[in-house]
């Protein structure tokens, strides 16, 4: 019908026109796609932009979604309202209940047990993928970005979604380790330093579904192997030794230290652990 047509019609022009928003940020690609991905649901359920639908909206987020992604479809939408000068319609975020411990982080006993297993079985590629992420603190996406140049270098740097600088430090002892097995082993001299089988980069998704699968091949509990529980890891390992709260902020490329702060509490086992050494009256 001409009705759906039309709406169709606005909805297509409104989504073309925040993407090129988008475009010119400094935004990386999963937040520009998540942030579509809110518009795109708001206009398949509303007409138009206006006050009464967007509060709507949320209520029907709230109704349907975790806190966590009820924020970020709202982020999202209150993008879009500063891209057409609405910024008076902006939606408030919704609370969200923190957790006094952290959850599913690996243990540094696990996790020296995982490289141990992964040496003594050759499985070299692996070794490096978990030392990497959990002796430099980054995310698995940056994590395929990292080439031989820079690990002859000692660091990478990357821009964050602000336009500030954040590098990631390769420790000296990992650098020389990484370098023996990409020269002389590998005989690689540039170039990504993680690829497939096809010698093409390889994905998050394939580094994730493999790291499960290891965890299961040595007896290690699935739910905490995951390529960003070694961020977790690199965090809490960090502050174990350097109790500088805010230098770990900008290792980890926080906009806060207040994100940074939840490395300051423990993990659901350690708190069982020191109660069950401490309560014994």
């Amino acid at each position: 019908s001409i009705v759906f047509y039309q709406r169709e019609r606005r909805s297509f022009i409104l989504i073309t026109e925040f993407e090129r928003h988008l475009r010119a940020t400094n935004l990386s690609e999963n937040t520009i796609a998540s942030y579509l991905f809110a518009v795109r649901q708001y206009a398949a359920q509303y007409d138009g932009i206006a006050p009464k639908e967007l509060r709507a909206y949320k209520v029907w987020l709230v109704e349907n979604y975790k806190p966590k992604t009820v924020n970020l479809r709202l982020r999202a939408m209150n993008c879009y309202l500063e891209s057409i000068n609405r910024e008076k319609w902006k939606l408030t975020f919704v609370r969200v209940q923190q957790k006094a411990f952290l959850e599913n982080v690996i243990s540094e006993a696990d996790y020296t047990y995982f490289k141990k297993c992964l040496k003594r079985d050759q499985e070299i590629f692996w070794y490096f993928v978990i030392r990497f992420l959990a002796a430099t603190g980054a995310r698995v996406s940056e994590l395929i970005q990292l080439k031989v140049e820079h690990v002859r270098l000692g660091y990478l740097d990357l821009y964050s979604k602000g336009g500030k600088l954040r590098r990631i430090y390769i420790p000296s002892a990992l650098q020389k380790e990484a370098l023996e097995w990409l020269i002389q082993e590998k005989r690689r001299d540039s170039g990504f330093v993680f690829l497939n089988r096809y010698s093409e980069r390889i994905t998050t998704r394939g580094i994730s579904g493999q790291l499960k699968k290891l965890a299961i091949r040595y007896g290690l509990d699935p739910v905490v192997v995951y390529p960003h529980s070694f961020r977790h890891r690199f965090a809490k390992s960090f502050l174990e030794r350097c109790n500088d709260i805010a230098f770990l902020a900008d290792l980890m490329g926080h906009e806060s230290i207040e994100t940074t702060r939840i490395y300051l509490r423990k993990t659901a086992t350690e708190q069982r652990t020191i109660v069950d050494k401490v309560v014994t009256w």
